[in-house]
């Protein structure tokens, strides 16, 4: 860190931001493959506790990478970054006072050990929404897994580029074998548990 850039600290604090809320702000982080579900279920999640007054707000792959991470490609560098500057991001955002929803392939465990090291342990929900590439490849709702098949996406997570399942998340959600809405219910159920100041 530069030398000449000083922490500043300001009068009003996460708790204060927390109180005024009514509610605890952290980040609930969704991993899985490309089609596993994530964005469906982020957004589910978010709507269900915006419309119980909460402050929310859902950070999203394709959204970021359209507008923060526009300059970064797919190199295994450029991934690393995307994931440090959306876990930046979340943590303002966590820190404003909001409940905070991410939904990411983040492949490997180390990028999600960053996420969970910028945010804070105890401000870090992990869910794992577990599908298998073949389930994923039947959805293929983006196409993507036909055009990794064809070669013309290098790196692709499931196909030409690893997914490490969570060693110790929070909550595992299998969106293969149960329907959304009692994957839903257990992300809410987990969410509610930690909610309250």
């Amino acid at each position: 860190m530069n030398k000449n850039v000083i922490h500043q600290d300001y009068e009003v604090s996460l708790e204060s931001r927390q109180k005024l809320n009514g509610h605890r702000s952290f980040l609930v982080w969704l991993t899985g493959l490309s089609g596993s579900g994530k964005s469906t279920l982020a957004d589910k999640a978010e709507a269900y506790f915006h419309n119980k007054g909460k402050h929310t707000f859902t950070l999203d792959g394709d959204n970021t990478r359209k507008r923060l991470n526009a300059d970064l490609g797919f190199s295994k560098e450029d991934r690393e970054e995307n994931l440090r500057r959306v876990a930046e991001t979340a943590n303002l955002m966590v820190d404003a006072g909001m409940l905070t929803f991410a939904a990411f392939i983040s492949p490997l465990n180390q990028n999600r050990e960053t996420v969970k090291k910028i945010v804070g342990a105890d401000n870090y929900l992990e869910i794992y929404v577990k599908a298998s590439v073949e389930t994923c490849e039947k959805r293929d709702v983006k196409g993507l897994y036909k055009k990794a098949r064809k070669g013309e996406i290098k790196d692709f997570t499931g196909i030409s580029a690893p997914y490490e399942e969570p060693e110790n998340p929070d909550l595992v959600v299998d969106s293969e074998k149960e329907p959304e809405d009692d994957c839903l219910k257990k992300i809410i159920e987990l969410i509610e548990d930690r909610l309250p100041l």
